[in-house]
């Protein structure tokens, strides 16, 4: 009872469930679970389904290094990726986690078997957020997996790993302190600039009229207009995404 036995479970399962990309990962997961009540051991090729979750701090950060290593970490195990999650321009101490509450319903939804991130502070550099997220995915049989170590916090067994519970709640901690760090450093980077007399912010003098801006970036107005999204914009006419951002409230203002 091997691989034609997963085709055509994978097959019978399909005409059971309901047309959907949902339902597809359904597939997966059902098989996974049915091959392993009756006994398939690791010679079988059992696709584990897996998403991967992903976040830059900025707009302008690009998070493809992060998706390439985790796709090809997953490509070298055999787990099925059935979702990418993208958070842009979101803060690793932010509890406003649109990426990671779908990371965390797909795990509750029975949909995945693993949530990818490429390290810790990706997840989250917020202590009680990483907790959290960290004890969901625990009570939903699903392991947290990150790159940086190559770690998992479940066993194969699906017990507990104790030793990566460790590491998480250290980890967690370097996460936070750095941020903090990185915070504390550029508030005294700004008080000495200002106790030395230094103007803040643009030159005076600098600040385009929204007329003058328009004209100088002809090229983002026509795709504005065109209709496309503004990240199609940035990357067509390599500008950053916080000059798209200006132009466009130029125009509309």
């Amino acid at each position: 009872m091997g691989s034609p036995f997963l085709g055509r479970l994978q097959l019978l399962l399909r005409s059971l469930l309901p047309l959907g990309e949902g339902s597809r990962n359904h597939v997966i997961v059902w098989t996974f679970r049915i091959a392993k009540s009756v006994g398939l051991g690791e010679g079988f090729a059992v696709e584990v389904p897996v998403c991967i979750l992903v976040r830059v701090s900025t707009d302008e950060q690009n998070n493809a290094r992060q998706v390439s290593e985790l796709e090809a970490v997953a490509e070298r195990h055999g787990w099925k990726v059935v979702e990418v999650i993208r958070e842009d321009g979101v803060g690793g101490s932010s509890r406003i986690r649109p990426g990671l509450a779908r990371a965390l319903h797909l795990a509750e939804s029975k949909l995945v078997r693993k949530v990818m991130v490429h390290e810790v502070s990706r997840l989250s550099r917020h202590p009680a957020v990483l907790h959290d997220a960290v004890e969901r995915l625990n009570e939903a049989g699903v392991s947290l997996y990150w790159h940086s170590q190559a770690a998992e916090t479940l066993l194969p067994s699906g017990k507990r790993n104790p030793a990566t519970g460790m590491m998480l709640a250290i980890l967690g901690e370097m996460a936070r302190y750095e941020k903090e760090n990185l915070v504390e450093r550029i508030h005294s980077g700004l008080a000495e600039a200002r106790r030395r007399g230094r103007r803040l912010g643009r030159p005076e003098g600098t600040t385009l009229s929204a007329a003058d801006l328009l004209a100088k970036h002809e090229d983002i107005v026509r795709a504005l207009r065109a209709g496309k999204p503004l990240r199609d914009i940035a990357a067509r006419t390599k500008k950053g995404l916080s000059t798209v951002k200006r132009v466009k409230a130029a125009l509309v203002g």
